[in-house]
């Protein structure tokens, strides 16, 4: 029995630390044990806790256009407490990224008659000429409205012109029908025209802007300062690089006016407009020079217009009326042309029979028989090299050479020079100027 019971005491003792060393192998190989939040909150204190605390990031501002500028002057930040400092880089200035074209600067502008619906239309015309000429001369550009620009417009257009930008608006007297148009007569005209589908024929704004760009805008406050201008209209591109300054070489070389697209006037917009120039002519014999280019204008001497005229005629934006776009736009002149005695008789002859609103005469036709009659044929010049484009025509320069020389994405079979429609041959031949090498290619 006590045999029996000593054999039972080893197999108890085997088994326990058995047992035992099962155990110290099984909990070797677990984690530690971490207490629970119930038994550590009595042992623990939050006052014996130190949690870093970030401070929450300062709240943004809303974006402002004006500190646009100031990426290409700010400075180093001093940085923050508790933060890596950043590298110091000072951005480069608009003049290091574009440098200024060296030699003197002629006193010109840009002027663009626009509405502040246009802001995007405009905003494109502004990159092109600064992408391909004005970043590099920093012309100023002069704004007109005919109602105040607003803050959206001025500050998109600031920061866009790499020189300074004026803005101004229109007297009254400038833009509205003068005391001796008859209100009738010109209502029934719009609705005749109208009725036939002539193209702006019925609208009353257009006939305010084309006497505007005829006889007003040169003599706006903001344009007494200036001596050239070049008028830029929405929407337009320039397809090459320019290379020079055409102001430049307008004043050194006289030059007066300037074009780059020529085309035949609608006969239904002006049916008198030749008469009220000959009856000028008749007035004023000693305005017309003798150096004339009648010969653009009329293929019998003066008897009858053949509707030639330089493309200025402003191109209306859906602002101005509901129709499409209609006709280009590109001119390059001396404003003190335009505010001569010989200019101002002329257009204030035309103003007074009424033809803006009787018809509807165009700023185009209007400038270039000025030009063509009041001006010698060497005082009016074509830009063959400034590729032009804007709705529905396109001045691509003619000659390969000079494609490539201008870095330019106009296709050449586009070019309206050479076209049956175009009168660009005709300034050709009575200037006596040889046409581009290759221009047969584009007629």
């Amino acid at each position: 029995m006590a045999t029996g019971s000593g054999r039972y005491l080893r197999y108890i003792l085997f088994a326990f630390f058995g047992i035992l060393i099962l155990y110290f192998i099984s909990t070797s190989s677990l984690p530690s044990y971490t207490p629970s939040i119930a038994e550590a909150a009595g042992k623990l204190s939050w006052d014996d806790i130190k949690v870093p605390v970030t401070p929450p990031p300062a709240e943004k501002p809303a974006a402002d256009p004006d500190a646009v500028a100031d990426a290409f002057t700010s400075k180093p930040q001093n940085p923050q407490l508790g933060t890596s400092p950043l590298p110091s880089i000072t951005p480069l200035s608009p003049s290091e990224l574009s440098p200024a074209a060296p030699g003197e600067r002629v006193n010109a502008t840009f002027v663009t008659l626009a509405r502040n619906s246009d802001i995007w239309e405009i905003a494109r015309s502004i990159r092109q000429v600064e992408d391909r000429f004005n970043r590099n001369y920093n012309y100023d550009w002069v704004f007109l409205n005919d109602k105040p620009f607003d803050d959206q417009f001025i500050k998109i257009t600031t920061s866009l012109v790499s020189g300074k930008t004026h803005y101004g608006e229109i007297p009254v007297e400038h833009w509205s029908f003068p005391s001796w148009i008859d209100q009738k007569k010109a209502e029934a005209v719009r609705e005749d025209m109208r009725r036939r589908k002539i193209i702006y024929g019925d609208s009353i704004s257009y006939r305010h802007m084309c006497r505007f760009e005829s006889g007003f805008f040169f003599r706006h406050p903001l344009l007494h300062q200036f001596e050239y201008y070049w008028r830029v209209e929405p929407s337009v591109e320039l397809f090459c690089d320019i290379h020079y300054d055409p102001f430049k070489y307008m004043k050194d070389n006289k030059k007066k006016y300037s074009f780059v697209l020529s085309l035949y006037e609608y006969v239904e917009t002006i049916p008198t407009l030749w008469e009220s120039t000959k009856k000028f002519i008749k007035a004023h014999p000693e305005h017309i020079h003798p150096e004339n280019s009648m010969a653009f204008l009329s293929d019998d001497g003066g008897d009858t217009y053949n509707k030639c005229h330089f493309v200025s005629s402003t191109p209306m934006t859906p602002s101005f009326t509901t129709n499409t776009y209609q006709w280009s736009n590109f001119e390059i002149g001396n404003l003190d042309w335009l505010r001569s005695k010989a200019y101002i008789d002329f257009f204030e002859s035309l103003d007074q029979d009424g033809g803006f609103f009787y018809e509807r005469w165009g700023d185009a036709p209007v400038h270039s028989i000025a030009a063509s009659l009041l001006l010698p044929r060497d005082d009016i010049h074509f830009f063959n090299d400034i590729a032009y484009y804007h709705v529905p025509f396109t001045h691509c320069p003619t000659g390969d050479d000079l494609r490539l020389k201008l870095r330019c994405h106009c296709n050449p079979s586009d070019n309206f020079d050479w076209k049956g429609y175009s009168c660009t041959s005709r300034f050709f031949d009575l200037n006596k100027l040889s046409k581009p090498v290759g221009w047969e290619g584009q007629a």
